[in-house]
């Protein structure tokens, strides 16, 4: 395959379309041309015959893929799609107290906090238009899902208006989607029942491709309101190439939150490209400023 062969949208149309096809039971065996014309022309590295050719191809370039969805419209306005994160385990006070500042002085979308500080940060942020956020399961997803509920609903209670739960990662990897369909819910209609968002972190780093679009369906039928790429504490992070295939499965409805290791403008602009409709950045003052950040990597 020649450089001018496929654009990078068409590469992230074609390799998506070959992961949905395995799940849907159509698989990727066949003649060129079989399904529906899209091998029409084929030489060998087409996403429906050829997967592994062509995500050599996307590995090498994956950074700049783009997907030309209902996200596709880069705002100039960064700063209203990001999620100000500090969620590392020695922060204190004064941490927390900065980063609400910082938040209400460049106006994000939300705080991310640890639960503990979700008061504080409700506090800080009483008299803005910023949100508060925090995490559920956090950050391995390994915690009985009364647990989760509980730990959701006392955020809830001390002023959180978004929760971003960690999916049971091994249970989805045992082939268990009924007990991770479960938990998902159960926190979901915990958080709707106070009028709170429900972000689901999927943790791409830890997934096949397959895994990642099944976690993205469950996600859906629980009726969470989100997915999200990352805790930030697995290997890995969020990639252009993981957002788009989260935006092709769950379409143009449901919130895609990207996060782990998004540092610059040009990062948050190609998120948002690819089909994100919310950023996760420790970096928030550093994409919107130029300036360096002050909580580390999340």
């Amino acid at each position: 395959m020649t450089e001018a062969k496929y654009t990078r949208d068409e590469l992230v149309e074609r390799i998506t379309s070959q992961v949905l096809a395995s799940l849907s039971g159509r698989g990727a065996t066949g003649t060129p041309g079989a399904q529906s014309g899209i091998c029409a022309g084929c030489v060998g590295a087409c996403a429906a015959q050829c997967a592994t050719r062509v995500r050599d191809v996307v590995a090498g370039g994956a950074s700049r893929v783009e997907y030309h969805g209902q996200a596709a419209d880069v705002p100039t306005d960064l700063a209203r799609y990001i999620d100000h994160t500090l969620l590392r385990p020695d922060a204190v006070v004064a941490d927390i107290d900065k980063l609400c500042a910082e938040a209400a002085e460049f106006r994000f979308a939300a705080v991310c906090v640890n639960p503990t500080w979700v008061r504080r940060a409700a506090d800080d942020l009483r008299d803005s238009d910023v949100g508060v956020a925090s995490v559920v399961g956090f950050p391995f997803g390994a915690t009985p899902t009364e647990i989760k509920v509980f730990e959701a609903r006392r955020a809830i209670r001390d002023g959180a208006r978004e929760i971003d739960m960690v999916i049971n990662i091994g249970a989805l990897k045992s082939g268990m989607q009924a007990q991770v369909r479960e938990d998902i819910a159960r926190v979901a209609d915990a958080c709707h029942e106070a009028g709170t968002l429900c972000k689901v972190i999927i943790e791409t780093g830890l997934l096949t491709d397959e895994e990642k679009v099944i976690a993205c369906r469950l996600a859906q039928q629980a009726k969470a309101d989100f997915v999200k790429t990352s805790t930030g504490y697995a290997k890995g992070g969020a990639t252009v190439f993981d957002v788009a295939l989260m935006r092709e499965t769950v379409g143009p409805k449901m919130g895609v939150k990207a996060s782990g290791g998004i540092r610059t403008a040009e990062d948050v602009q190609d998120m948002i490209a690819a089909g994100a409709t919310r950023i996760g950045a420790s970096a928030g003052v550093k994409i919107v400023t130029g300036e360096k950040g002050a909580h580390g990597q999340y």
